[in-house]
């Protein structure tokens, strides 16, 4: 048995996995998966695969899978070009393509001109109406405008208003204007990163009357929730389309940690979380949410 195989195994044993789990996580054949906890790459399909398969094995229990390539590197195989099937080579595609096509291609850059041609002329034609038609607008309005100002030094109620403002100049009172009422601001609910390192990353729930958290399962992801107070409310393997949910208003805060970040989505309160660390950066992630309830 290899450094590398002791090293995977000890981490699957500790998350309490046999190997029909990871077997069913991986999608990778038990004697596959073996054949790497005891250095037996000989067993693999190839040595593409046994990188493949490591890869997997790693992220599966929560491992860097880059860490481990680096500090392995004199034990796993290292894979070569000449590997890759030879249909997809450069001379055979071109092979494959059809006179039909290469017609098309040719023809492709005359139409491209004809249609930005045309596309032009629609486009100046369109800006030379618009603006004849603004220029028109502009000058009715200017004379309606002229006789609306007309009509209203004129108008019953102008004369009404006119008649109450001389008389309060007379009496020489002004009237205060009426106090509005004071709004109070309202407090929303906020979600956001604290910090973020590595696979670690944390977030502050604040102004909320709730804390509830939904955990649900696009694949097949290892996942373990615990409270502020470091209590289990949940450790094992999520199915595709399964999800835990829980009410985490009464506690502090919460902990998790997620085997496969790119097939588990985590809501609070209703609200998906948007990972600090990119999932493509870090398969396994440790999210830690901090809450403060709005008073």
């Amino acid at each position: 048995m290899t450094e590398l195989g002791i090293r995977l195994k000890e981490e699957r044993e500790a998350k309490g996995l046999s190997l029909e789990d990871l077997q069913k996580a991986t999608k990778i054949q038990k004697r596959y998966l073996i054949g790497i906890e005891e250095g037996n790459y000989d067993a693999m399909p190839g040595k593409f695969y046994v990188r493949a398969f490591i890869k997997q094995y790693a992220e599966a229990v929560g491992l860097e899978p880059e860490e481990i390539f680096e500090e392995y590197k004199n034990e796993i195989p290292v894979t070569y070009h000449e590997e890759m099937p030879q249909q997809l080579s450069r001379v055979q595609s071109r092979k494959m393509i059809a006179p039909s096509n290469s017609k098309f291609l040719e023809a492709l850059p005359k139409i491209l001109v004809g249609l930005f041609v045309l596309g032009a002329a629609v486009l100046v034609w369109v800006l030379v109406s618009k603006n004849l038609n603004h220029s028109v607008d502009k000058k009715v309005d200017k004379s309606d405008q002229a006789v609306s100002m007309d009509e209203a030094k004129d108008s019953p109620l102008k004369k009404e208003q006119n008649k109450n403002s001389d008389q309060k100049k007379d009496t020489g009172k002004k009237e205060e204007p009426a106090k509005q009422p004071e709004e109070k601001p309202v407090v929303q609910p906020e979600l956001k990163v604290v910090s973020s390192s590595g696979k670690n990353s944390a977030y502050a729930l604040s102004n909320a009357k709730e804390f509830k958290l939904k955990v649900l399962s696009t694949g097949e992801t290892w996942v373990s929730i615990k409270d502020s107070s470091n209590k289990s409310l949940y450790q094992g393997i999520l199915s595709k389309s399964q999800g835990k949910e829980f009410d985490l208003t009464s506690a502090k805060g919460a902990n998790l940690i997620i085997g496969k970040t790119t097939e588990t989505e985590v809501y609070i309160n209703g609200e998906k979380l948007q990972y600090a660390v990119s999932p493509q950066k870090s398969v396994s992630q440790n999210i830690k949410v901090q809450f403060t309830p709005a008073q």
